[in-house]
């Protein structure tokens, strides 16, 4: 008896001298992460590669402290058995990410010219990124694995000393999954979109925010871009306005004619009343060529917060003042990323009052941006900083009519789609479409919340709560110019601001109601892509703030819910705020 006792004893402290080992080593792992991503960012390329091997050393170290055959019988034990598998795919998946994951993409970092192969004003060298492709897919295909094997670990039955790491571990390989998917296919599709092959032609729309569309803004100024072996060059600018009315309109499909009317199809100020990039890009293109003769490879969109992102990198742009005749001379001579929104979407309509003119500066300032980013003295970390930003917030979009690359290119946040692989089950998403027909959308604040109620008959339940404040000044009416405040030639009396509010729900939900105000108001009701689409028009005096909840029941999804917004002049943490959970008694 003795002796059993004995070599009982003897096991147990033989695994737990296992387990402090995993436990110690993982920690030591996770620690380097930190300094291996600074290595990365400050481009110490030497100091990555000896980061990426310490890391693998602790993860090698824990992997083999789990290939034990006493581990090994450990998790046979009922009880305690699922705590020591967990242990186990845990140490063996860190060792796989570390090993299949990391030090590829570190390698292959290693062996790239970023100051070259960026776009810029001369022809790039895109082989080092077509060639990269492979290793960094292989990656992003072991990282993949790694996180479902740790997903599908049971937790319900696991000590705290356990769950919480594998929590974090499942957290952080998600996020490092879904960056290196979007690396993957950017390997795959920047030769080729960047003209690699052959030279491409993009229809650049620049939305501005002031009057707001459900992807962003107004696409008042138009340019096309060329991309050749990644010199990059501004051709045609024009405008909106300037390619009239399309009759007959281009067609769309019906349901979002329903839901937005003709309009998409008939102006290019209203491509974007859908909040689907993809639908408003490819009506884009044909109204382009129709309007110009000129073909274009695909469309690309951005608004005045993102060139402030471009301008952070390449510094600042430097104007004459000639640009529009006739302007003010109190607009900035200098641009940059702190002011270009509010001379951009604020300054320019009090200093210049002809519409075209504005439409022409606008198109001048932005060519401007795309030529201090064509020119290649761009700080390429924070070029890639404020892109990735940019497209993350929804404020840059990318369509291609090459269908291999626009499949792709579905995939991820940038394609700005309602529907298809980019959208997470439980999506909710909240757009704005201007009813003023002026730019009083800068002086409204706005703010997003999703509110998960107690379920109904076993259903989830969700309410979306919209909250606009016009922060227009009293004497909006007469203190702004015209053309900000529309003059009331659209029926809306100068300084208050019409809002079209559209909420959207995930597939096979319904709307059970709008209130506005703590009272029920009717709402127009339509279907896109399978999610209910339901909408409310607010009306707002200077001053003055409303609140709109939608209430969506029937909700299937057991996944936890997500917001998208239209990206506005504010900052997105600032619009879209975290969801809140509503108390439920234990019956419900």
């Amino acid at each position: 008896m003795l002796t059993i006792i004995l070599a009982t004893a003897a096991a147990v402290g033989w695994l737990v001298m296992k387990a402090t080992t995993v436990r110690a080593e993982l920690e030591a792992a996770a620690e380097l992460l930190p300094r291996l991503k600074a290595d990365i960012l400050a481009d110490r390329k030497d100091g990555a590669l000896a980061t990426a091997s310490e890391l693998r050393s602790h993860t090698a170290s824990a992997k083999a402290a789990v290939d034990d055959p006493l581990w090994n019988i450990a998790v046979a034990i009922p009880w305690v058995g699922p705590n020591f598998s967990a242990a186990s795919e845990l140490a063996r998946s860190a060792d796989d990410v570390a090993n299949l994951g990391l030090m590829p993409i570190v390698n292959v970092y290693d062996t790239l010219d970023w100051d070259r192969l960026l776009p810029g004003s001369k022809e790039s060298n895109l082989e080092p990124i077509r060639s990269a492709s492979s290793t960094v897919t292989s990656a992003a295909n072991a990282i993949r694995l790694s996180t479902e094997r740790l997903n599908a670990i049971d937790t319900g039955s696991l000590i705290p000393q356990i769950e919480r790491p594998l929590t974090q571990a499942r957290t952080e390989l998600n996020s490092v999954r879904d960056a290196l998917d979007v690396a993957a296919d950017v390997t795959r599709l920047a030769p080729g979109m960047l003209g690699s092959d052959s030279p491409r032609k993009y229809l650049v729309l620049i939305q501005n925010n002031a009057e707001i569309r459900a992807s962003g803004g107004i696409p008042g100024a138009l340019a096309v871009l060329t991309a050749d072996k990644g010199k990059l060059t501004l051709g045609t600018r024009s405008s909106a306005g300037a390619l009239g009315t399309f009759v007959p309109p281009v067609q769309v499909d019906q349901e979002q004619t329903n839901a937005y009317s003709v309009r998409l199809g008939k102006y290019m100020q209203d491509v974007n009343l859908t909040p689907d990039f993809p639908t408003s890009a490819s009506t884009a293109k044909t109204m382009w060529e129709r309007g110009t003769g000129e073909s274009v490879d695909g469309v690309i969109s951005i608004d005045p917060v993102a060139l402030g992102y471009i301008l952070d990198a390449t510094g600042p742009i430097q104007l004459t003042g000639d640009e529009v005749p006739g302007a003010r001379t109190s607009l900035p001579k200098q641009l940059t990323g702190a002011n270009v929104v509010k001379t951009l979407m604020s300054d320019v309509y009090t200093n210049i009052t002809d519409p075209k003119a504005q439409d022409q500066y606008f198109a001048t300032v932005s060519g401007e941006v795309f030529g201090a980013l064509a020119s290649g003295k761009s700080d390429p970390k924070k070029l890639i900083d404020g892109i990735s930003k940019g497209a993350a917030e929804r404020r840059i979009a990318i369509w291609s009519s090459h269908r291999d690359e626009q499949d792709k290119i579905a995939n991820h946040t940038v394609s700005g789609s309602v529907s298809g692989p980019s959208v997470s089950p439980a999506q909710f998403g909240v757009y704005f479409n201007d009813g003023t027909g002026a730019k009083m959308d800068y002086y409204v604040k706005r703010s997003v919340q999703l509110v998960q109620v107690c379920p109904v008959d076993g259903y989830n339940q969700v309410k979306v709560r919209i909250t606009s404040t016009n922060t227009a000044p009293a004497d909006a009416a007469t203190s702004l110019p015209a053309y900000v405040t529309g003059n009331g030639a659209f029926g809306v009396p100068p300084g208050q601001v019409q809002t079209n509010i559209v909420a959207y729900g995930p597939t096979q939900s319904q709307i059970e109601s709008a209130v506005q105000d703590g009272k029920k108001v009717p709402f127009a009701a339509n279907f896109h892509a399978k999610r209910p689409v339901g909408s409310v028009t607010s009306l707002l005096a200077p001053g003055q703030s409303t609140t709109i909840e939608f209430t969506f029941g029937k909700i299937v999804q057991h996944t936890d819910p997500e917001l998208v917004v239209t990206p506005t002049t504010e900052s997105v943490k600032n619009v879209a705020l975290p969801t809140q959970q509503e108390t439920c008694n234990s019956g419900q």
